[in-house]
C-alpha cells in the first residue's frame, strides 16, 4: 500500500473518530435547553463532558495537522474556498469552550443564560456545517486547472450539502440524546432516553436519504457495503434505546457515526477534492500529497505517538465513567 493511501485512511480515521467524540459533545451542548429544566439539569449535561470535550477536540487539530502535512494542496484549497464556514466553526468552537470555562464563575441566572446559549450556538453551528462541509468535498466545487477554488459561498449552499448539515444535525442530537441517557440517572435519563428513539427515527430517514444520494454522485463496492451498515447500525441503536440498554445504544450509533463518514471517504477515493469544472483541476491523493519523503517520517511519527494518546484518552473516559445526577450537584 502507498503511503499517500495510508494517509489518505489516517485522516479518514481521525476525522470518524472527531465526528464519532465531539458529536455527542455537540448533541449535549444543543439538548441542553431541551433536557435542562433548571440549572442544576443543565449542570449535570455539561459535567456529562466537562472532563472529555476538550480532549475530543485533539482529534480535529490533529485532522487538520495530517492534512496541511501529507496533503498540503488540499489542505490550502480546502481551508481557501470553505474559509467563511470554517471560520464559523472555529468561532463557534470558541464561543462554546469559553462558555464552559466561565458558566460557574458568577451565580446570577441571567450570566448562566447566556453562557447556556454561546453552548447551544456553539454546538449547532458546527453540527450542521460539518455536514455541509464534507458533503461538498465529497460532491465537488469549482476548481481551475491549478486547483484555486472559483466559486462563491451561494455554491457550497447546494441543497445536496444542506440535506448533509440536516443529516449530521439529526445524527449529533441523537448520538448526544443517548449518551446523555447513558450518563446520567433519573428523570433526565429517562427524558434523554425517550428523545434519542423519537430524533432517532426522523434522523434515519434523512440519513438514509442523504447516503443513498452520496452514493448517485460517487460509488463504490466499499462505499455500498459501508452505508447499508451504517443505516443497520442506526437502527440497532435505536433499538437498543427503546429497551434501555443505553450501552448498546451508544455503540450502535457511534458504529453509525464512523461507518457514515467512511461511506464519504471510500466514495471519494482516490479524489480529495474533486473539480466540478474540469477533472484536470481535481485534487487525488497523488497530486494533492507531500514528498515521499515527508510521508514517511511522518508515518513514524504516528506510529509512535498515536497509541500513547489514545491509551491517555481511553484512560481519561474509564475514571469518568460513572453516571451522574441532579444528587451529586450541591445546590447554591
Amino acid at each position: 500500500m502507498e503511503l499517500t493511501t495510508v494517509w489518505f485512511l489516517l485522516v479518514a480515521v481521525l476525522f470518524t473518530g472527531y465526528f464519532i467524540l465531539e458529536g455527542f459533545d455537540f448533541g449535549v451542548g444543543m439538548l441542553l435547553p431541551v433536557l435542562g429544566r433548571d440549572d442544576r439539569e443543565r449542570r449535570v449535561l455539561i459535567n456529562t463532558i466537562g472532563p472529555v470535550w476538550d480532549g475530543n477536540e485533539v482529534w480535529l487539530i490533529t485532522a487538520g495537522g495530517a492534512m496541511f502535512a501529507a496533503f498540503p494542496e488540499w489542505y490550502a484549497t480546502l481551508f481557501s474556498g470553505f474559509y467563511l464556514p470554517l471560520l464559523l466553526i472555529l468561532l463557534a468552537l470558541i464561543a462554546r469552550g469559553v462558555a464552559f470555562e466561565y458558566r460557574h464563575k458568577r451565580p446570577e441566572a441571567s450570566w448562566k443564560r447566556r453562557w447556556d446559549q454561546a453552548i447551544f450556538f456553539g454546538s449547532l453551528l458546527p453540527a450542521i456545517l460539518w455536514g455541509v462541509a464534507f458533503a461538498n468535498i465529497l460532491r465537488g466545487v469549482p476548481l481551475d486547472a491549478d486547483h484555486e477554488y472559483v466559486g462563491g459561498l451561494l455554491d457550497l449552499l447546494n441543497p445536496y450539502a444542506l440535506l448533509g448539515g440536516v443529516t449530521t444535525l439529526g445524527l449529533f442530537l441523537t448520538h448526544g440524546a443517548v449518551f446523555i441517557a447513558l450518563k446520567t440517572t433519573g428523570e433526565i435519563r429517562e427524558r434523554a432516553g425517550a428523545l434519542a428513539v423519537r430524533l432517532g427515527v426522523g434522523t434515519a430517514v434523512v440519513a438514509v436519504a442523504f447516503l443513498a444520494w452520496t452514493l448517485t454522485i460517487r460509488s463504490s463496492v466499499a462505499a455500498v457495503v459501508l452505508a447499508v451498515g451504517a443505516a443497520l447500525a442506526l437502527v440497532g441503536g435505536l433499538a437498543a434505546a427503546r429497551v434501555r440498554r443505553e450501552g448498546w445504544a451508544f455503540t450502535g450509533t457511534a458504529v453509525a457515526i464512523a461507518l457514515a463518514v467512511a461511506t464519504l471517504f471510500a466514495a471519494l477515493f482516490p479524489n480529495v477534492l474533486p473539480s466540478t469544472l474540469d477533472a484536470a483541476g481535481t485534487l487525488t491523493v497523488s497530486n494533492a500529497s507531500s514528498t515521499p519523503y515527508t510521508l514517511k517520517i511522518m508515518a513514524w511519527v504516528a506510529v509512535v505517538f498515536t497509541p500513547i494518546v489514545l491509551a491517555y484518552q481511553g484512560w481519561t473516559y474509564w475514571v469518568f465513567r460513572k453516571r451522574i445526577g441532579v444528587a451529586h450537584i450541591p445546590q447554591h
